[in-house]
């Protein structure tokens, strides 16, 4: 089985206490998203894992832990963002040094084929044009060079909820134009650059084709790239509960809606912040699930899913 901790929230960030409590208790529970009243108990046995995948934008809860995850034996790689943008697209993430300075520490512990660096999701506004991105791109890519192989790249995408709070920021968000000359140059730029740092680069559930440019659909749940580091073979199959362009394979979100703190305006994991400061207050890391209090049957059954691995 496959774990994603997790598309939903940042569980490096906010959960790596509850995380730990977790692997270390062999199982955690989640709460459907779709319906409040079904808790599946997920395990987390390293017999049971093949492969955890990160997603987070502050990895520095989770680097002490690190030693102690492979340790038991697990296997596991980030997909860490940094943007920089200005605080009020991303108020809660830290300074970019700061982030700079994580991701190089972990890749040191870890290696650079198990930190992915996502520049994710590009926000075109009069506040962060085309030369914002491809300045910022080059300084992370400059930065982050021999500490990353692969970087993945995403446009904004049009959720309605993260269009709405764009929109109402009023720093004239618009969607790209890929006839447009600017747009065209910077994404050519982009891989030009990443080229120049050592790195491949890819697009994340793009709904637009930017193959003309030079960058081919990406897997953030990559099976051809877990055989690669791993060395092990996992499932093939298409993730059927992610959208349509996304080319993941199969795996179990271990992670929470309405649960992240860095109050990213574009975020589609956040309806609002009056939902995530509930749930926060409501956040045991002694207790199977992220948000609230639950004591699992003994009898329940233990969701293994071996045939993923």
């Amino acid at each position: 089985m496959i774990i994603s901790a997790s598309r939903r929230t940042d569980i490096p960030a906010f959960y790596s206490e509850w995380f730990m409590n977790r692997v270390r208790s062999g199982y955690c529970c989640t709460v459907n998203p779709f319906n409040a009243n079904q808790v599946a108990r997920v395990s987390l046995e390293p017999a049971d894992v093949g492969v955890i995948v990160f997603w987070t934008k502050d990895a520095r809860p989770m680097i002490p832990h690190v030693g102690e995850l492979s340790s038991l034996g697990f296997r596991f790689y980030f997909q860490y963002t940094i943007n920089d943008y200005q605080a009020l697209l991303e108020p809660g993430v830290p300074p970019l040094n700061e982030c700079i300075e994580a991701f190089k520490e972990l890749s040191s512990l870890i290696g650079p084929d198990k930190v992915i660096w996502r520049y994710d999701p590009i926000v075109l506004s009069d506040l962060t044009p085309e030369d914002y991105h491809l300045r910022t791109f080059e300084r992370i890519a400059s930065a982050l060079s021999g500490s990353t192989h692969r970087v993945v790249i995403s446009i904004s995408d049009e959720y309605r909820a993260a269009k709405g709070r764009l929109q109402r920021l009023d720093i004239g968000y618009r969607e790209p134009d890929l006839e447009d000359a600017e747009f065209a140059g910077m994404l050519r730029a982009m891989v030009e650059i990443a080229g120049r740092e050592g790195m491949e680069i890819l697009s994340c559930a793009e709904v637009y084709d930017l193959t003309p440019f030079g960058i081919q659909p990406g897997k953030c749940v990559d099976d051809a790239y877990i055989r690669k580091v791993f060395g092990i073979d996992v499932t093939h199959r298409k993730d059927k509960n992610q959208r349509l362009e996304c080319g993941c394979v199969q795996s179990k979100d271990i992670g929470q809606y309405d649960t992240c703190r860095h109050g990213c305006a574009y975020c589609y994991a956040t309806r609002s912040d009056k939902l995530v400061d509930g749930n926060t207050e409501r956040h045991y890391p002694d207790s199977p699930l992220i948000v609230g209090r639950y004591d699992p049957p003994e009898a329940e059954p233990v969701e293994v899913q071996k045939s993923l691995f």
